[in-house]
């Protein structure tokens, strides 16, 4: 069991530091192979995509075969055939591509993980056991920050992107070798659709704010810090790094911070509240004032970093509404939503961006992205506001 979730764990290590490294990447990639922010705005869009659209196969997958294969096989020719089409892209359509097939091979490591959880532990601890996943997991993305550019100061990027390969083909190696699969449940009569679980009463309340709730920091983190750090804090690589270091560990201590807090407060649904508020809050500051100072803004960028890491929360929050045969389709339903989220933000980013950027006004359009990130979290919020705190 605990090889199982090593493993496992490394694997989500990698998916951190995969959607997390455009950022610090952006200024080679727009010297050398002409990318701009924008185009790794669809880039990013895409790994999000393609891994929001596995989530389906991938949940029919757990339940039927079982994480060992599911994982391995996918994180090695999805993640490791990615990482190797990433290092030889000549241009922006090879990034596209290498991110479509890193999110293919990113889709089921975090599943793989929560679906023995939720076959091997009681619903009660469900949400901690997620929520420290997610704070070891999130390493890869501080790796993806600081580290990162450092590594591409000694090596260059498609070096480091080589070594990226062989790690992530041994990862899914140590995968298929040591995990092991809970025993299946079948349960005779019943099949077992995502129909049947958006039929669960009250279910479907949750999935408004898990789809608004990453969106913010997946793309702040992982793209738009990078150029807007650049063009309004005249930011260079190196301290790009380092803010989003800040951020990257403000989303791991999130994470682990929500956990107890759940425990706390006795109530998935309070601190889902509470966390998306002071969300809400931080994202409306940048949005008020874009150019206030660094200091504000490393400030601002570590507060939607912890206090929009409820992932864990609201996927326990679900997790409670499933019965055991619709577990693995259950869990990869609601990742779905979060990522779908994610990468549907992402991709909108561009044009809102583009069209706020036609005035020419810098500060005013990172003041539109940045309320075109709060708008989604605040609707979200008002119709999980009345969802069920536990099931009937």
């Amino acid at each position: 069991m605990r090889l199982s979730i090593a493993f496992l764990v490394a694997g989500y290590v990698l998916s951190q530091f995969y959607r997390a490294c455009l950022a610090v990447l952006t200024p080679v990639l727009k010297t050398e192979l002409g990318a701009t922010a924008e185009d790794l705005a669809v880039s990013l869009g895409l790994w999000y995509l393609a891994f929001a659209l596995m989530q389906i196969p991938v949940g029919e997958a757990l339940d039927r075969i079982g994480p060992r294969h599911t994982v391995g096989w996918l994180l090695a020719l999805g993640g490791g055939g990615g990482a190797a089409a990433f290092a030889l892209a000549t241009g922006p359509w090879g990034i596209h591509l290498a991110m479509v097939l890193i999110g293919i091979g990113c889709s089921p490591v975090l599943m793989g993980s929560y679906y023995i959880f939720a076959r091997s532990f009681s619903p009660a601890i469900f949400g901690t056991l997620a929520a420290a996943v997610i704070g070891v997991g999130s390493l890869g993305n501080l790796a993806g920050a600081a580290p990162l550019a450092a590594a591409i100061d000694a090596f260059g990027w498609r070096a480091t992107l080589w070594g990226l390969t062989g790690v992530t083909l041994l990862v899914a190696l140590a995968i298929l070798i040591f995990t092991r699969d809970p025993e299946r449940i079948v349960q005779k009569g019943q099949k077992g659709t995502v129909f049947d679980i958006l039929r669960l009463p009250g279910f479907w309340l949750i999935l408004p704010l898990i789809f608004a709730n990453y969106t913010a920091a997946a793309a702040i983190r992982g793209l738009w810090a990078g150029p807007w750090l650049s063009a309004l804090h005249d930011a260079d690589a190196a301290l790009i790094g380092t803010v989003t270091l800040a951020m990257g560990v403000a989303m791991v201590l999130g994470n682990f911070a929500y956990g107890p807090a759940d425990r706390l407060l006795g109530s998935h649904k309070r601190v889902a509240i509470a966390g998306n508020l002071v969300l809400c809050l931080a994202l409306a500051a940048l949005a008020l004032a874009p150019d206030a100072g660094l200091w504000q803004a490393t400030a601002l960028l570590a507060a939607v970093g912890f206090f929009g890491a409820s992932f864990p929360v609201l996927m326990a929050h679900g997790r409670a509404f499933l019965p055991p045969h619709l577990v693995g389709r259950g869990v990869t339903l609601l990742n779905l939503f979060s990522i779908a989220g994610a990468g549907i933000g992402l991709f909108l980013s561009r044009p809102v961006f583009a069209a706020a950027s036609s005035a020419g006004d810098p500060v005013a359009a990172y003041r539109v992205l940045f309320l075109f990130f709060l708008i989604p979290v605040v609707a979200g919020l008002a119709v999980y506001l009345f969802s069920r705190a536990r099931p009937a």
